[in-house]
């Protein structure tokens, strides 16, 4: 096919048929390195994300300093799973990605999406985001309610939509007591699965537990 233009994807596919592939293992840490990033500021209050602060004690020496990085503005490598917005990981001067939780994460013991954050801040009575934190445990308690709703089965047709889409989202986990990380097998094969059908690829995933 000297002449054929190929798409990445349709070049890809011609080569492994001639030459197969090695399934390549692939770590909690290759995980989270390949979620998408984000570039965020480390303030006194923490991570701030959409009307979202994201703290955790670890944070205290890097509060108000700038990232190590250069070109970014002091601002700080973040990785985030867009499908369970509940964490993220920051990128510490270690090398290690350390997971930080949402404030009010104990308040929702369910995954929730972007999608589903942009639907409570539309239908939130008070519009005041004067005290951001007083809007922040609004909106918390307003996505705490709509998740009650579906499961009591009051919610509406919209509401059961949005938390469909994060039913089954399982949560990498970070170990106590230090900055490694590792996840259950089936969370990574799902969400690489995934992430590669949006970007138009095909990845073959093994866990090396």
């Amino acid at each position: 096919m000297p002449r054929k233009a190929l798409t990445p994807n349709e070049m890809w596919a011609a080569l492994v048929a001639v030459t197969g592939h090695v399934p390549v293992p692939l770590t909690g840490r290759d995980y989270l390195e390949l979620l998408p990033v984000r570039w965020q500021a480390i303030t006194p209050g923490g991570i701030t994300l959409h009307h979202r602060t994201y703290d955790a004690d670890l944070l205290a020496p890097y509060r108000g300093q700038a990232s190590p990085v250069a070109g970014r503005g002091g601002k700080w490598e973040i990785h985030y799973n867009p499908h369970d917005v509940r964490q993220i990981w920051v990128h510490l001067p270690d090398g290690e990605l350390t997971e930080i939780p949402w404030i009010h994460r104990d308040h929702v013991h369910r995954p929730f999406d972007e999608r589903t954050w942009q639907h409570i801040r539309t239908q939130a009575v008070d519009g005041n985001h004067g005290d951001a934190e007083q809007y922040e445990a609004g909106l918390a308690d307003a996505l705490d309610q709509l998740m009650r709703r579906v499961h009591r089965g009051h919610a509406t047709t919209t509401e059961q939509a949005l938390l469909a889409r994060t039913a089954h989202v399982p949560l990498p986990t970070a170990r106590d007591g230090d900055h490694d990380t590792w996840i259950k097998p089936s969370a990574v094969q799902h969400h690489f699965a995934l992430f590669d059908l949006t970007r138009g690829a095909t990845l073959t995933v093994e866990v090396d537990e």
